[in-house]
Protein backbone atom coordinates (compact mmCIF):
# COMPACT_ATOMS: atom_id res chain seq x y z
CA UNK A 1 0.00 0.00 0.00
CA UNK A 2 1.51 3.30 -1.09
CA UNK A 3 1.63 5.63 1.91
CA UNK A 4 1.70 9.38 2.20
CA UNK A 5 5.21 10.65 1.41
CA UNK A 6 5.24 13.27 4.15
CA UNK A 7 4.01 10.77 6.74
CA UNK A 8 6.77 8.36 5.72
CA UNK A 9 9.30 11.18 6.26
CA UNK A 10 7.83 11.71 9.72
CA UNK A 11 8.04 7.98 10.46
CA UNK A 12 11.71 8.04 9.43
CA UNK A 13 12.31 10.99 11.76
CA UNK A 14 10.66 9.06 14.59
CA UNK A 15 12.84 6.07 13.67
CA UNK A 16 15.94 8.25 14.03
CA UNK A 17 14.68 9.30 17.47
CA UNK A 18 14.23 5.66 18.50
CA UNK A 19 17.65 4.61 17.19
CA UNK A 20 19.18 7.50 19.10
CA UNK A 21 17.33 6.51 22.26
CA UNK A 22 18.55 2.92 21.96
CA UNK A 23 22.15 4.12 21.89
CA UNK A 24 21.68 6.60 24.73
CA UNK A 25 20.02 4.01 26.98
CA UNK A 26 22.62 1.37 26.12
CA UNK A 27 25.48 3.67 27.09
CA UNK A 28 23.71 4.71 30.31
CA UNK A 29 23.06 1.05 31.08
CA UNK A 30 26.69 0.08 30.63
CA UNK A 31 27.89 3.07 32.64
CA UNK A 32 25.65 2.05 35.54
CA UNK A 33 26.89 -1.52 35.25
CA UNK A 34 30.47 -0.25 35.37
CA UNK A 35 29.66 1.77 38.50
CA UNK A 36 28.08 -1.28 40.16
CA UNK A 37 24.46 -0.07 40.00
CA UNK A 38 22.90 -3.35 38.87
CA UNK A 39 19.28 -2.22 39.19
CA UNK A 40 19.82 0.92 37.12
CA UNK A 41 21.83 -1.13 34.62
CA UNK A 42 18.83 -3.45 34.12
CA UNK A 43 16.40 -0.53 34.07
CA UNK A 44 18.25 1.26 31.26
CA UNK A 45 18.89 -2.00 29.41
CA UNK A 46 15.17 -2.85 29.47
CA UNK A 47 14.36 0.64 28.20
CA UNK A 48 16.84 0.25 25.30
CA UNK A 49 15.13 -3.00 24.32
CA UNK A 50 11.71 -1.34 24.39
CA UNK A 51 13.01 1.45 22.18
CA UNK A 52 14.40 -1.19 19.81
CA UNK A 53 10.91 -2.72 19.57
CA UNK A 54 9.54 0.73 18.74
CA UNK A 55 12.13 1.00 15.97
CA UNK A 56 11.06 -2.40 14.62
CA UNK A 57 7.41 -1.29 14.54
CA UNK A 58 8.32 1.89 12.70
CA UNK A 59 10.47 0.02 10.18
CA UNK A 60 7.63 -2.45 9.60
CA UNK A 61 5.15 0.35 9.07
CA UNK A 62 7.45 2.28 6.70
CA UNK A 63 7.95 -0.86 4.61
CA UNK A 64 4.21 -1.55 4.59
CA UNK A 65 3.67 1.99 3.26
CA UNK A 66 6.24 1.20 0.52
CA UNK A 67 8.78 3.59 1.98
CA UNK A 68 12.45 3.03 2.63
CA UNK A 69 13.47 3.00 6.31
CA UNK A 70 16.44 5.24 7.04
CA UNK A 71 18.52 3.51 9.69
CA UNK A 72 21.76 5.42 9.17
CA UNK A 73 20.70 8.67 10.82
CA UNK A 74 20.81 9.47 14.52
CA UNK A 75 19.86 12.59 16.39
CA UNK A 76 22.12 14.11 19.07
CA UNK A 77 22.92 11.56 21.78
CA UNK A 78 23.17 13.16 25.21
CA UNK A 79 25.14 11.01 27.64
CA UNK A 80 24.95 11.89 31.32
CA UNK A 81 28.22 11.91 33.25
CA UNK A 82 26.41 10.77 36.39
CA UNK A 83 23.05 9.21 37.26
CA UNK A 84 21.32 12.52 37.90
CA UNK A 85 22.39 13.86 34.50
CA UNK A 86 21.45 10.57 32.84
CA UNK A 87 17.93 10.81 34.22
CA UNK A 88 17.63 14.48 33.22
CA UNK A 89 18.85 13.76 29.67
CA UNK A 90 16.53 10.77 29.34
CA UNK A 91 13.60 12.83 30.63
CA UNK A 92 14.28 15.50 28.00
CA UNK A 93 14.51 12.87 25.25
CA UNK A 94 11.24 11.24 26.32
CA UNK A 95 9.48 14.62 26.51
CA UNK A 96 10.65 15.36 22.96
CA UNK A 97 9.48 11.90 21.84
CA UNK A 98 6.03 12.44 23.34
CA UNK A 99 5.70 15.74 21.51
CA UNK A 100 6.87 14.18 18.24
CA UNK A 101 4.49 11.22 18.53
CA UNK A 102 1.54 13.47 19.34
CA UNK A 103 2.31 15.55 16.23
CA UNK A 104 2.73 12.42 14.09
CA UNK A 105 -0.61 11.05 15.33
CA UNK A 106 -2.29 14.27 14.24
CA UNK A 107 -0.56 14.07 10.86
CA UNK A 108 -1.61 10.43 10.35
CA UNK A 109 -5.21 11.38 11.12
CA UNK A 110 -5.09 14.29 8.69
CA UNK A 111 -4.02 11.97 5.85
CA UNK A 112 -6.60 9.39 6.99
CA UNK A 113 -4.01 6.71 7.79
CA UNK A 114 -5.70 5.42 10.91
CA UNK A 115 -3.70 2.18 11.08
CA UNK A 116 -0.46 4.15 11.28
CA UNK A 117 -2.10 6.41 13.84
CA UNK A 118 -2.89 3.32 15.94
CA UNK A 119 0.72 2.10 15.73
CA UNK A 120 1.93 5.53 16.80
CA UNK A 121 -0.58 5.67 19.65
CA UNK A 122 0.74 2.39 21.02
CA UNK A 123 4.29 3.69 21.00
CA UNK A 124 3.16 6.99 22.54
CA UNK A 125 1.57 5.06 25.40
CA UNK A 126 4.93 3.39 26.07
CA UNK A 127 6.72 6.75 25.96
CA UNK A 128 4.27 8.16 28.50
CA UNK A 129 5.13 5.23 30.75
CA UNK A 130 8.85 5.87 30.26
CA UNK A 131 8.65 9.48 31.35
CA UNK A 132 6.55 8.46 34.35
CA UNK A 133 9.23 5.92 35.38
CA UNK A 134 12.00 8.49 34.97
CA UNK A 135 10.08 11.01 37.06
CA UNK A 136 9.59 8.32 39.70
CA UNK A 137 13.35 7.74 39.85
CA UNK A 138 13.99 11.48 39.96
CA UNK A 139 11.50 11.80 42.84
CA UNK A 140 13.29 9.01 44.71
CA UNK A 141 16.62 10.80 44.25
CA UNK A 142 15.08 14.05 45.53
CA UNK A 143 13.44 12.40 48.54
CA UNK A 144 16.30 10.08 49.54
CA UNK A 145 19.27 12.14 48.35
CA UNK A 146 21.47 10.78 45.61
CA UNK A 147 23.89 8.79 47.82
CA UNK A 148 21.06 6.95 49.60
CA UNK A 149 19.24 6.33 46.31
CA UNK A 150 22.37 4.86 44.75
CA UNK A 151 22.77 2.42 47.65
CA UNK A 152 19.35 1.01 46.70
CA UNK A 153 20.56 0.39 43.14
CA UNK A 154 23.56 -1.81 43.91
CA UNK A 155 22.01 -5.27 44.08
CA UNK A 156 19.41 -6.75 41.85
Amino acid sequence: MKGNTELIKTLNSLLADELTAINQYMVHSEMCDNWGYAKLHKHFEKRAITEMKHGEKLIGRILFLEGLPTVSELKKITIGADVTKQLANDHAAEADAIKAYNNAIIQAGEVKDYATRDVLQGILNDEDGHIDEIEGLQDQVAQMTLPVFLTTQVKE
